[in-house]
């Protein structure tokens, strides 16, 4: 595949930053080191550099040429709360502190873009280096946005990219349209009559009101839902009582829930609301439902899908790119910032013969250093194309 020269000369020095950053995981909103150590590579290079954007996020700005266009390239920062598994040389320092979703590997990638861009200046315009705290749950992307992210920084366009260990290295996936789904909580708290566990009848037992609930709404997308959209609903936690004797006085069930269209999202709302309600008030019981709304889909705009798509065949080739693969149910905060700009989310290949295809959030997930300047290679192709110098 032809990276760019001058990214592959310096591809080493980029594997050495993604793995100091794997060695010192930061959580959300607490990547102090990490963003220093962007902010530095950043200063040396002669890029402008803005900090204190959604606690510990920030930007870097390269203007070159009179030309007025601008673009926003993307990469997030923060990790895992869970222990590495790798036993990998550059494996977490830090106690239940990992990197396990690649974003060390997204940072460092756009660092070597940006060292690139700043030495050749091969392009008319602006470009924002978006370093984006807090996406593991944290709403970042959400948060950025909303401090004026594209207010201070004017973007036209703003891209992302995200590793996948799915997709062999040297591929990668440009689809317009929903590409990640929404992400939602449900908390739902049942609420009967405790007492004795000998003498049920004297109760309303919420574990087993609960139980009828939780096999209720999983009936939801089978039944209610179009079978030609997307939903997910999961109830991953069910917490009730304190003693083996004791009927408790309420339960607790919480999940998520997954939807790729605005109206199914709203569907779904109203269904678990009424299931879970009129589920417990058959048993004599009540339920108190809380859906959180957090990441809206991630949906990409056509005209920007494509010219990631040519971008990305610059550098590996038509045959190589994707553009008809189906949405993942996961989800992505750049969602916030594709909702207010055009732009697109782009899936990077890293799966090689030996490396890089266990999947994200795994104990023994490693990033695979050899999509560095292949992702690297994309962010500068992208640049050039969409502002080239005249």
């Amino acid at each position: 595949m032809p990276i760019i020269n001058r990214i592959a000369d310096f591809a080493p020095e980029m594997t050495e930053w993604r793995q100091d950053l794997h060695r010192h995981p930061e959580l959300g909103f607490e990547e102090r080191r990490t963003s220093d150590f962007v902010a530095a590579r950043l200063a040396e290079w002669g890029i402008e550099v803005h900090r204190g954007i959604a606690a510990t996020g920030l930007v870097g700005v390269l203007r070159n040429g009179s030309g007025g266009a601008s673009i926003g390239l993307r990469a997030d920062m923060d990790c895992l709360a869970m222990e590495e598994m790798t036993g990998a040389p550059h494996a977490s320092t830090v106690p239940g502190r990992m990197h396990a979703c690649g974003h060390d590997g997204h940072t460092a990638t756009l660092l070597g873009a940006a060292k690139y861009l700043a030495e050749t200046r091969r392009f008319d315009g602006t470009v924002n280096f978006i370093f984006q705290p807090a996406e593991e749950g944290g709403g970042g992307g959400r948060v950025m946005v909303e401090e004026g992210l594209f207010e201070r920084f004017p973007c036209d366009q703003v891209y992302g990219i995200h590793n996948d260990p799915s997709l062999p290295l040297g591929e990668c996936s440009a689809v317009a349209g929903p590409v990640l789904a929404a992400s939602d909580g449900i908390a739902i708290t049942i609420r009967g009559i405790g007492g004795h566990a000998a003498k049920p009848h004297l109760a309303i037992d919420p574990v087993m009101v609960g139980a009828h609930v939780l096999v209720a709404l999983q009936a939801l997308v089978a039944r209610r839902i179009d079978p030609l959209h997307s939903a997910v609903l999961s109830i991953t936690q069910f917490h009730a009582g304190t003693a083996g004797n004791v009927i408790p006085e309420f339960a607790e069930l919480k999940g998520t829930v997954r939807t790729l269209l605005p109206e199914v999202r709203d569907q779904m709302e109203r269904l678990i609301a009424q299931v879970a309600t009129n589920t417990a008030a058959a048993h004599e019981a009540t339920a108190e439902v809380t859906y959180t709304r957090r990441y809206p889909p991630t949906v990409n705009h056509p005209e920007e899908a494509a010219r990631a798509a040519r971008a990305a065949a610059r550098v590996m080739g038509e045959a190589r790119v994707h553009t008809d693969r189906p949405p993942v149910m996961g989800a992505e905060d750049f969602s916030f910032m594709l909702n207010a700009r055009p732009g697109a989310f782009v899936f990077m290949g890293q799966k090689g013969a030996d490396k890089g295809g266990v999947p994200v959030h795994h104990p023994k997930y490693d990033f695979n250093d050899d999509m560095l300047p292949v992702g690297a290679s994309y962010f500068a192709a992208l640049v050039e194309q969409e502002m080239p110098r005249g």
